[in-house]
């Protein structure tokens, strides 16, 4: 797809003046708008998935990939260089995911002569490289967590580290980020599926597999610092971020600046960044990420090499555009500022993934019939999707971001919950009854945090934000009827499939206008009686159990991947099992039989 050039009039002081955005969805949209400031042209790419996505629409001209998997597509480096030669572009910007962390496409990009938007493929190689992260974090003086100091070769290499530190332990992908290729087990018994499942996702993530292993601290806080190095020696921690709230180690809601830290922690979260990303030589945009533990432990966790999904957060309350900074590092200018920025107000940043969260948060793929983002002070939409968009299995989850920015935590949280509530999304099951939820949790909206980073998958029970027994309540599509009582506006919900039969019979004295939901077609777990069918549409990875097994309520059965997550199947009750034909590798569609239980 080729558009017509658009004009601007910012005059572009930057060498660099055509940027290929190697990437998808939001990222490339957010790319494309920072560009559009900048006065530098924007070449989009897409996959045969994404003919009819946003970001090719809002780049200034668009080019097609053949192909849909991330391998032939995004991932495919001749083709990607091919489209940057043929447009003239002399730079290149990643985003995040893909190729973002992938040093030999850095180079790659160097040697076709054109412009790296990232750090040096050196400074990827070591502080992406999460083992070659540690040691270097154990130079300067960072705290660290026991873990292994190379990549293990195989889950026995797991189970010894695990019988001298004690369980838990995390087995993490070396190269990587974003919760992929991170297993935390509790038990010996399960080392080895999950050295094989880390090894699993890290590949179809990120192209490699090796993992190394850590102790894993409990109930820790997830805290990070965004650091933008330029070529003049100035490093800057431009704030701190919590994202403590995730399911599956992926994040859902990030706020910035990180809350409840001592003087003393925040102070070493802060430094220790700079220090690591100083002794790299690092420039460009990169996020140092710490656990703080139960006890007030402070340890490095890894460093992202990379512009964050979450970089909104710290935008909001420090006015820096982060995406625009990485263009002038990269094109040999110094940063906009060289001292840390005070933040002003606090931001939270909500993930808007097509998941369904009332069936542990599985990928939902499909078409969002209506996407209509919310109105009003602070609060900023980053979305790679509009109405009628089509969510495809290919790729992550992640369709748009909503921020949330108030003077303070408490008036953010305020506008976050009348935000939450007015956003509407059908068409996919979301995770916003989720957030509408957690909101109003006193785990995250009291005084202090008690989140932590497995509290989703542990913990969390809903009904904190209406009183709803389950999080399949909230799903339900209402319709809010305004009626007119004694000179007073009242707002009646209904269940809108109750109100179909009845809409041409309102009385003219009523007018119904659409509740904000997120409203999709319910994925389920078992069929007719005995059947256990596959929630969402992916890929069988693996059968867990034997053709006529006798299986327990909640066993695993077989384990399905899509959206580069992987997910178990279970038994919803006791009895033989008979598998179907499906193989290892096959594709499956939500709703597929793929066993029976007698």
């Amino acid at each position: 797809m080729t558009k017509h050039a658009r004009t601007t009039s910012v005059a572009n002081d930057l060498k660099l003046k055509t940027v290929l955005i190697a990437n998808r969805g939001e990222i490339a949209v957010r790319i494309a708008r920072a560009t559009r400031d900048l006065g530098i042209r924007s070449i989009a790419v897409y996959s045969e998935a994404d003919a009819d996505a946003v970001h090719p629409t809002v780049a200034d001209e668009a080019y097609g990939l053949k192909g849909s998997s991330a391998a032939d597509t995004y991932m495919n480096v001749p083709a990607l260089l091919e489209i940057a030669r043929r447009t003239g572009a002399d730079c290149v910007h990643p985003g995040y995911g893909f190729l973002s962390e992938n040093a030999d496409f850095a180079r790659a990009v160097m040697d076709a002569g054109l412009t790296w938007i990232g750090p040096s493929p050196e400074a990827i190689e070591t502080l992406g490289n999460k083992v070659q992260a540690r040691q270097l974090a154990t130079e300067v003086g960072a705290p660290l967590a026991p873990g292994t100091d190379d990549p293990i070769d195989n889950w026995e290499q797991a189970r010894d580290f695990a019988e001298e530190h004690g369980l838990p332990i995390a087995i993490k992908a070396a190269f990587g980020g974003g919760g992929r290729g991170l297993k935390v087990v509790n038990r010996m018994e399960d080392i080895e599926e999950g050295f094989a499942s880390a090894g699993r996702e890290a590949v179809a993530a990120f192209g490699r597999g090796e993992c190394y292993v850590e102790k894993f601290l409990t109930k820790p806080r997830h805290v990070e610092a965004q650091v933008l190095a330029d070529t003049h020696g100035n490093v800057v921690v431009v704030g701190t971020r919590d994202c403590s709230v995730q399911r599956r180690f992926q994040k859902l809601v990030e706020e910035a600046p990180a809350p409840f830290l001592t003087d003393e922690q925040n102070r070493g979260i802060i430094e220790g960044a700079r220090e690591i990303c100083r002794a790299a030589n690092y420039t460009g945009a990169g996020t140092v990420e710490y656990i703080v533990a139960e006890d007030g432990t402070v340890s490095f966790l890894e460093v992202n090499t990379r512009v964050q999904v979450e970089h909104p957060v710290t935008e909001e309350v420090t006015g820096t555009d982060i995406v625009a900074e990485q263009f002038r590092i990269a094109a040999g200018e110094q940063l906009s500022f060289t001292e840390d920025p005070t933040p002003h107000g606090h931001a939270f940043e909500f993930r808007l993934n097509a998941e369904d969260a009332a069936n542990g948060f599985v990928p939902c793929p499909g078409t969002v019939t209506t996407f209509e983002a919310p109105t009003g002070p602070g609060i900023r939409v980053d979305s790679g999707v509009r109405s009628g968009s089509s969510i495809s299995g290919n790729y992550d989850s992640l369709m748009a971001k909503m921020v949330v920015r108030g003077p303070n935590r408490e008036v953010a949280l305020a506008r976050a919950k009348d935000a939450l509530n007015e956003i509407t999304i059908r068409g996919v099951r979301t995770v916003l009854p989720f957030h509408r939820d957690i909101v109003e949790h006193p785990a995250f909206a009291g005084d202090e945090l008690h989140v932590y980073t497995d509290w989703v998958d542990k913990e969390y029970e809903p009904g904190f934000g209406g009183g709803h027994e389950d999080v399949e309540a909230m799903y339900v599509d209402r319709t809010n009827v305004s009626v007119e009582i004694d000179g007073r506006l009242h707002q009646i919900a209904f269940p809108s499939h109750l109100l179909a039969s009845a809409a041409n019979s309102q009385s003219a004295g009523a007018s119904a206008s659409s509740a904000g939901s997120a409203q999709g077609g319910a994925p389920e777990a078992t069929g007719a009686a005995g059947e256990i069918t596959c929630p969402y549409t992916g890929v069988l990875l693996a059968w867990k159990v034997e053709d006529g097994a006798e299986v327990k309520e909640g066993q695993t059965v077989a384990i399905v991947e899509a959206m580069k997550m992987e997910s178990p199947i279970t038994a919803k009750s006791a009895g033989t099992v008979s598998l179907s034909n499906i193989n290892e590798g096959d594709s499956v569609s939500q709703g597929d039989v793929i066993a029976t239980l007698k």
